[in-house]
C-alpha cells in the first residue's frame, strides 16, 4: 500500500497480490488520517498490505526535498498505528506525471482536483514494483 502524503491530502494506492499492478484507491484529508487512527486501521484491515510505501520528495539532484522531514514524521505515525513495516521511495515528479496522465485521459483541471495524489501514489508504487522485479 502506498501513501502520497501532502499537506492537505494523502493519496492511497494498492497493488495486486502478485505485486505486478498498482491501482489508485482513494484520497483522504491528511489531518483526518492523523486525527483518527481508525482510518489507518480500516485501510489495513480492508486491503491487508504487507508493507507501507511512502513517497519521499527529492530534488532533481536526488537530495531530500524541504518537505521530506514532514513526510517522514507523518509516515512514522502511520507506521506506528498500522504496526506494519514502512519503506520510503523517490516520488520525484510523480504528481506532475499524474497530472499529465489524467489530462491525456481527458480530465479537466477541475475533474483532477483532489485525485492527483492517489494517481501519484499509484505511479510511484508501480515504479517501486517494477524496480523489485529487475
Amino acid at each position: 500500500m502506498a501513501f502520497d502524503i501532502g499537506s492537505k491530502r494523502t493519496g492511497i494506492a494498492i497493488c495486486d497480490s502478485a505485486e505486478k499492478v498498482s491501482s489508485a484507491v482513494k484520497v483522504v484529508p491528511t489531518a483526518d488520517l492523523l486525527a483518527d487512527a481508525r482510518i489507518i486501521k480500516r485501510l489495513v484491515e480492508d486491503w491487508e498490505p504487507e508493507v507501507l510505501i511512502f513517497g519521499l520528495p527529492k530534488t532533481l539532484s536526488g537530495e531530500e526535498g524541504p518537505q521530506a522531514s514532514n513526510i517522514r514524521k507523518v509516515a512514522n505515525q502511520i507506521i506506528s498505528i498500522s504496526g506494519l513495516p514502512g519503506k520510503f521511495v523517490d516520488e520525484r515528479l510523480s504528481s506532475k506525471e499524474a497530472k499529465v496522465y489524467m489530462h491525456e485521459c481527458g480530465m479537466s483541471e477541475r475533474d483532477m482536483r483532489g485525485k492527483i495524489d492517489m494517481v501519484a501514489a499509484q505511479i510511484f508504487l508501480q515504479s517501486y514494483l517494477e524496480s523489485k522485479s529487475i
